[in-house]
């Protein structure tokens, strides 16, 4: 017999336990292959407008997942090695020598990787046309997709999953090379001392959970702000959960002996010591499980709010189906025209809206602090815009809003600038100074008002005033006329958009709601694409470290829980323990993670990378997670009893 079918015949043999990793795998290379493949399709580069930073976004992915699968693989070659101690010690006493053993393992390695490689390529080749439709779906992009190989993403990834499992295969040859005969032997009888509770790393990892959580809410004026405040975020986040599970844990599993009543209720003692005397030994991998499971979560939650809330973005972005300047020539007839011709979008609402363009005092000390910075910013240029009382009224009825304002005198109305938390307290009361070329006029903030009116430019600041006011510094400035068509059914206007945008009418600053909502949509849509099936990949990955440790455990304690059948202890009570403290394992990285989750998407919202709606993106992605981990957590048990019960 060669080395080569002894080890086809020990991964045949030993498949159950490899069966979830080689699954893992499987899906990692699906994956991979997938976007590789998606880069390359000519479908999507010919029916979608940002292909190019697409194929960015999916070749950033693919490194993203690269990096994390040869983690992946290194730490389940290294898991599967040690767990097969007493094996290699028995093929030493048999007389092979280690290189042996070493090149007999290498090919066990070897074999499984390529079965995955094989099997992960012609399964995602089957899929393609799958993939690529779901893809152009999210997208907003109906077409026929015919069945596609791509010969460059084929190579791509054998050559990258090739790469990776010849170097994890080497890691573990060389891993049999530091393990002496009396080690191998005794594998299963090595135990951990009992830990020692360290009241000071309690405290510690205490504050600086507290510390990390008070910095997620505190507000951010600028960029460096924002970086100091994520590296002193990520700092005690990551101290602080490593110390949660290396010392308070250890603190409750010891409060918890103390409790006689439950302690030595039925066979809890076993479960109880069992989790404090492995809890050490478990600390670096479940806060590694609880950090990775944090952002992955994150990730998710990022992808299925940009997905969720695009339509609103975009009609933030682009209140009207198409605005451009008025400037009453040629030019605009030929624009109107095109509108009223496209049948199937009939024109709803046709409104010009007059802009006066003005500039602050300088010396005013009672602005908003919004229009303050923008003051600081924009020194010499007109950069409010005011509207009246009557324009914003008749926007909002164009739009179907409820949103009215009544103003008089003095009195101003300011429209929330977008990206902003601003709220009524911020303008209440204050001032403002309006530069006029023959006066100033000074307006008081009565009202803060949600609407947008026009398209959205920076610097974004909209002022209401009273009609009476404007209509008297209308007579010192010349307007600027915005003319804006609203239509049925925008979001399907792209026939109209494009003659619109063929125009060539630069100077008239022609927008249209379409392309700010395609482009959002494919935006969106490579978000949710992307960032949910890699974080499918990493969340069961992480399942699979913790269902591997476990195993690992079960192995060990398969000779004490043979003992407890002995001195009668019912196969009851025995599963009772074994899912106790599975859940518990399962339970911890789980709630970690769901906290730090929604301290990173509270960080998102106060630096604006993710706005609207965002209770259904948690909720989802927080059901997903949940969802993965309990079929890990039936899974585990399961083949935990059975093993201990063999």
């Amino acid at each position: 017999m060669t080395l080569f079918s002894l080890a086809k015949r020990n991964i045949i043999g030993n498949f159950k336990n490899y069966l979830l990793y080689f699954l893992s795998m499987i899906f990692s290379v699906v994956i991979y292959h997938t976007f590789v493949s998606l880069r390359y399709s000519s479908e999507i580069e010919k029916n979608i407008e940002s292909f190019q930073s697409m194929r960015s976004v999916f070749l950033q992915a693919s490194i993203i997942l690269i990096a994390f699968v040869a983690v992946f693989i290194w730490y389940s070659n290294a898991f599967f090695t040690k767990k097969r101690k007493k094996e290699v010690g028995m093929y030493s006493l048999l007389g092979l020598r280690k290189k042996t053993i070493g090149k007999m393992m290498f090919y066990e390695n070897l074999l499984m990787g390529a079965g995955a490689v094989i099997a992960g390529v012609l399964l995602s080749t089957l899929l393609s046309k799958m993939f690529t439709m779901l893809l152009l779906r999210l997208l907003g992009t109906d077409v026929d997709v015919g069945f596609t190989l791509s010969l460059e993403a084929f190579g791509n990834t054998i050559f990258v999953f090739t790469c990776i499992i010849l170097i994890t295969s080497i890691q573990g040859y060389r891993l049999i090379y530091n393990f002496n005969l009396i080690e191998l032997f005794q594998a299963d009888k090595e135990g951990e001392p009992l830990p020692e509770v360290s009241m000071i790393g309690v405290i510690i990892g205490t504050i600086l959970l507290v510390f990390g959580y008070w910095i997620a809410f505190q507000p951010v004026d600028s960029n460096g702000q924002i970086l100091r405040n994520l590296l002193l975020i990520m700092g005690s986040i990551v101290t602080g959960t490593y110390l949660l599970f290396r010392t308070a844990i250890v603190y409750l599993l010891k409060k918890a002996k103390e409790h006689k009543s439950s302690y030595y209720n039925g066979i809890n003692i076993i479960g109880t010591s069992h989790l404090l005397y492995r809890i050490k030994g478990n600390a670096r991998m479940l806060t590694m499980i609880a950090l990775l499971s944090a952002l992955t979560l994150s990730a998710i939650t990022i992808g299925t709010s940009q997905y969720y809330n695009f339509t609103t973005h975009a009609k933030q972005l682009e209140p009207f189906s198409y605005t451009y300047i008025s400037k009453g020539d040629i030019e605009e007839e030929k624009i109107k025209e095109i509108i009223y011709e496209d049948k199937n979008h009939p024109v709803q609402a046709e409104l010009t809206v007059p802009l006066l363009k003005v500039h602050t005092d300088p010396s005013d000390t009672d602005l908003p602090e919004y229009l303050e910075q923008l003051m600081a910013e924009f020194p010499e240029e007109d950069f409010i815009n005011l509207i009246s009382a009557k324009t914003f009224n008749q926007v909002s009825a164009a739009l179907d809003r409820n949103e009215k304002v009544t103003l008089s005198g003095n009195e101003a109305a300011m429209i929330k600038p977008r990206y902003t938390h601003d709220s009524f307290s911020d303008y209440e009361g204050r001032t403002i100074t309006l530069k006029l070329p023959e006066e100033e006029k000074q307006v008081r903030f009565t009202h803060l008002l949600e609407g947008r009116v026009l398209s959205w430019r920076y610097p974004d600041a909209y002022i209401v005033l009273s009609d009476e006011l404007y209509s008297e510094m209308e007579k010192q400035i010349q307007p600027v006329a915005y003319k804006t068509y609203q239509v049925k059914d925008q979001k399907n206007t792209e026939l109209t958009s494009n003659q619109l945008h063929q125009l060539g009418f630069d100077d008239l600053k022609l927008s249209t709601f379409y392309k700010v909502y395609k482009r959002g949509l494919e935006s969106a849509g490579q978000d949710i694409f992307t960032l949910g099936f890699l974080g499918l990949v990493f969340l069961a990955a992480t399942g699979c470290m913790i269902y591997f440790k476990q195993l690992t455990e079960a192995h060990s304690d398969k000779g004490r829980y043979e003992i407890l059948r002995k001195i009668g202890v019912r196969k009851k009570e025995v599963l009772t323990t074994i899912s106790k403290q599975s859940l518990f394992i399962f339970l911890l990285p789980l709630i970690v993670g769901i906290s730090h989750n929604l301290m990173i998407v509270k960080v998102l919202l106060g630096i604006n990378l993710i706005g609207g709606d965002i209770s259904i993106p948690i909720l989802t992605s927080i059901g997903f997670y949940i969802a993965i981990y309990l079929g890990y957590y039936i899974l585990t048990v399961n083949t935990y009893y059975k093993i201990v019960n063999l």
